[in-house]
């Protein structure tokens, strides 16, 4: 599972670092809220830890942005902010937890894998839509009862915009999920593997979202 971790305090966000890494977690960690925005458009996560108060964009403007892109990953808020009304406001704003500081890098844990699990543990295997099926324990992709055989690189573009129905996922998430980050990419790749899935599985089976990136529909 890969986290982002958005947190300016370099202890806080050290001893978080350390903490997750050691339950077999990958962790990118940004200081500010640029480094924070570029990180969601380069990269696909499983989960964000995303402090509030946060120099160069609010952490309340970034959440809202990630909601705002119908983006369904899994938020742990991390603040000061201690209040009910602010408590509210953050989830209110799309937060799925809100734990605040000072708090047990245990119970940090054990709030994230529970998210983690009601994302991903307990998310769906089967992706149908119409003649589609997508098999994400098995790796099998079907088409009106036919196998389909797939590239390594096909699957992963195809496995990571279903897993996230109605997302719209950016061709720098996608080229991440490839090739790592950071890396160097040929400027069409994507292109070329959506063209390809798109010959074998249907004009249909991947949306381009002019300017943003690609999606599938919600089944």
């Amino acid at each position: 599972m890969k986290i982002l971790l958005v947190e300016d305090d370099v202890m806080i966000g050290e001893n978080i670092k350390i903490a997750l890494e050691g339950e077999g977690l990958d962790v990118d960690w940004a200081e500010n809220g640029i480094d924070a925005e570029a990180a969601l458009a380069a990269m696909q996560y499983d989960a964000l830890l995303l402090d509030l108060g946060l120099p160069g964009r609010d952490g309340v403007d970034i959440l809202r942005a990630l909601r705002g892109r119908n983006d369904g990953m899994p938020v742990l808020v991390l603040t000061a902010r201690d209040t009910v009304a602010e408590r509210v406001h953050g989830l209110r704003s799309g937060a799925d937890d809100y734990l605040v500081k000072p708090f047990d890098l245990e119970e940090l844990i054990a709030r994230l894998e529970a998210l983690l699990r009601r994302a991903h543990g307990g998310f769906e295997k089967l992706y149908r839509n119409g003649e589609i099926t997508v098999n994400l324990e098995t790796r099998q992709v079907m088409l009106a009862g036919r196998q389909m055989m797939l590239s390594a690189r096909e699957w992963e573009i195809l496995a990571a915009l279903v897993s996230r129905p109605g997302a719209i996922l950016s061709r720098e998430q996608l080229e991440r999920r490839l090739y790592g980050w950071p890396g160097e990419v040929e400027s069409n790749a994507i292109e070329v593997y959506v063209h390809g899935l798109r010959k074998k599985l249907g004009q249909g089976c991947i949306i381009t979202v002019r300017g943003l990136g690609y999606m599938v529909e919600k089944h």
